[in-house]
């Protein structure tokens, strides 16, 4: 959820009022997503908080500093050597899109004044921010390259270019009477819709906010509107207009029963009457409080089993290592034996109890090399004998006993991987409890098992290919089991990332041919519902299901497979967003 360019006109007003003329006396960067730029005006300072968290990219003011980590990161130290010590002279906003633009005069070799742009584009998961002189890039904070993007590349030295402006009118500087003219013109759309494509900036909100004024419902056909009806609507956008345009306006957030973030404007909301209206003196103050909330709403259980499966991992971990220590004590084995068939060689040459150690000549080595043996004095040379062979006999058995530990270990370290990352695609109670129970079932859980929810059963990802074919994805073990072994035909194909934890995904082809546009989005879900979604080059298996076979006794989503194919995807930031919208769309999403 984040502001619509619409909202952010008032945004841009307040924070000019606040910073512009100020001088940027400190930078820091308390995470990977936020920069905050300090900035003093004559009797105060102000604190510029710019997030490009995707849950809810932001620029506003903060009252308390953050914490920052002891090393400023490399883009937190460019912008200081750029732009620390600058003046701010102007905030603007590029149409009524969500980018923002913040000139910063620095003072060049020689005495000369140079101004720096740091663009802030505050647009869901593509957020970033760049800095930019005379049209090129210096730095930003997420670099893009050619292999996450095809489209447009954000790298130093690259041109910055400012998106084309739209096709659509500005509601504070075009008449009203074209505005409600544009509207008119999109006779097949529902209102909501033909307000999005009439009005720059307009988001959801702002446009559902616009039909509740006017007593309008939001999925009216345009056609059905009569005089009256454009009368009232052009009455609301003017109300919006001012609540918008306002020296003083009164942004809002609804909330639900849960405090999931529902809508925030820079004007106050009506159409959501079921919801919870919370006002605030400024928008900074209002999306410091959007900030927290974006945060807030977390699936009950969710961060409890996160943490329980970090633990385990943990633990997991640390005996993998105790077991190569104890199994490179076992490679010796064989020293012992040699120790102890010396030691009845010579042992009539010795006397019992007399000495720490003997050396003698390695009845094993063909050069006569010697061998020093260290011996208990508390016992016999018989009885040090006996011991080494029994630390032989032990270290033999432990060998083969150990090998079989570690392969049970890196199992467990496989299977709690995979519901590390069924959490973090979980998005429903459904499959919470899915997951529960799993954890209940493998021991790392001693709670009962909950019950099935049959009105709102876990459903699995379902996406559809271009030419129409589905594609199914699971969100965890038990629905990767179901799909693999029941939902999927024998002549499908399956895909999962090579040795990566990560869902099994269905491609419902029935033994078509796999054209290389359905194979390439196949293995680039596969890759996004990974461990190594955020990497490149990532190997995909694929093989028809029929190869694919779940072992007896075997734990939820672990198969075998043969006559699988390998291909290399890096996920298309903007082609799987495109396609994840969509699923959402759909009547089956959960969320």
């Amino acid at each position: 959820m984040s502001l619509d360019g619409f909202s952010m006109h008032a945004l841009v007003k307040e924070l000019s009022r606040a910073l512009i003329g100020g001088r940027i006396d400190k930078i820091t960067q308390p995470n990977k997503q936020t920069i905050i730029l300090s900035v003093r005006q004559p009797g105060r300072n102000y604190l510029l908080h710019i997030t490009t968290n995707p849950a809810n990219p932001a620029a506003h003011l903060l009252e308390k500093p953050l914490e920052n980590p002891p090393e400023p990161p490399v883009f937190c130290m460019v912008l200081r050597k750029q732009i620390e010590t600058g003046r701010i002279a102007a905030l603007r906003q590029h149409g009524l899109d969500r980018l923002l633009l913040l000139d910063i005069d620095t003072l060049a070799a020689g005495g000369r004044i140079t101004t720096k742009t740091l663009v802030l584009e505050l647009m869901g998961k593509y957020s970033n921010i760049i800095l930019v002189e005379d049209g090129i890039i210096l730095d930003a904070l997420r670099k893009i390259g050619t292999t996450s993007s095809r489209v447009r590349t954000v790298l130093p030295g690259d041109a910055y270019e400012l998106p084309p402006m739209q096709d659509k009118l500005d509601l504070f500087a075009s008449p009203l009477a074209d505005i409600l003219a544009r509207v008119r013109q999109q006779q097949e759309l529902k209102l909501q819709k033909a307000l999005l494509a009439a009005c720059m900036g307009f988001g959801p909100v702002s446009a559902r906010e616009a039909a509740f004024l006017a007593g309008l419902p939001a999925n009216l056909l345009v056609r059905e509107m009569d005089a009256a009806d454009f009368a009232s609507l052009g009455q609301a956008l003017t109300e919006l207009k001012e609540a918008a345009d306002a020296d003083a306006p009164a942004p809002a957030i609804v909330t639900d029963a849960h405090g999931k973030l529902l809508a925030m404007a820079a004007f106050p909301l009506h159409y959501l009457t079921e919801g919870k209206a919370t006002s605030y003196a400024s928008l900074s103050a209002m999306l410091d409080a959007a900030d927290r909330l974006a945060g807030s709403y977390v699936l009950p259980d969710k961060d409890r089993f996160t943490r329980l499966v970090k633990n385990e991992l943990h633990r997991a971990q640390a005996k993998i290592g105790k077991l190569d220590e104890e199994i490179a004590a076992a490679e010796n084995a064989e020293d012992w034996k040699i120790r102890g068939d010396n030691l009845m060689t010579y042992q009539y040459q010795y006397q019992d109890h007399a000495d720490k150690a003997i050396t003698v000549a390695n009845i094993y080595s063909e050069t006569g090399e010697q061998i020093t043996i260290p011996l208990d004095q508390r016992l016999t040379i018989i009885g040090n004998m006996q011991a080494c062979y029994k630390k032989y006999d032990k270290l033999k058995r432990a060998q083969s006993l150990l090998a079989v530990q570690r392969r049970n270990c890196e199992e467990n370290i496989a299977y709690l991987e995979s519901i590390e990352a069924s959490l973090l695609s979980s998005s429903s109670l459904a499959e919470i409890n899915e997951i529960h129970n799993e954890l209940v079932a493998g021991g790392y859980l001693h709670e009962k098992p909950k019950k099935k929810n049959n009105d709102k059963p876990a459903k699995p990802f379902q996406f559809t290919a271009p030419d129409g074919t589905a594609i199914l994805v699971g969100k965890n073990n038990y629905q990767n089991d179901r799909l693999t072994c029941k939902t999927a035909s024998y002549n499908d194909t399956w895909f999962h990332t090579k040795d990566i934890p990560g869902s099994h995904v269905i491609l419902r082809n029935g033994g078509q041919p796999l054209t290389d546009e359905n194979l390439l989005l196949a293995a680039m879900l596969a890759a996004h519902f990974s461990k190594a979604q955020s990497g490149s080059n990532i190997p995909v298996d694929y093989t028809q299901i029929r190869y694919v076979k779940k072992p007896s006794g075997a734990k939820p989503g672990f198969v075998i497979f043969t006559n699988q194919q390998t291909v290399y995807v890096t996920p298309d930031e903007e082609r799987l967003a495109r396609v994840l919208e969509r699923e959402k769309k759909s009547p089956n999403h959960q969320g």
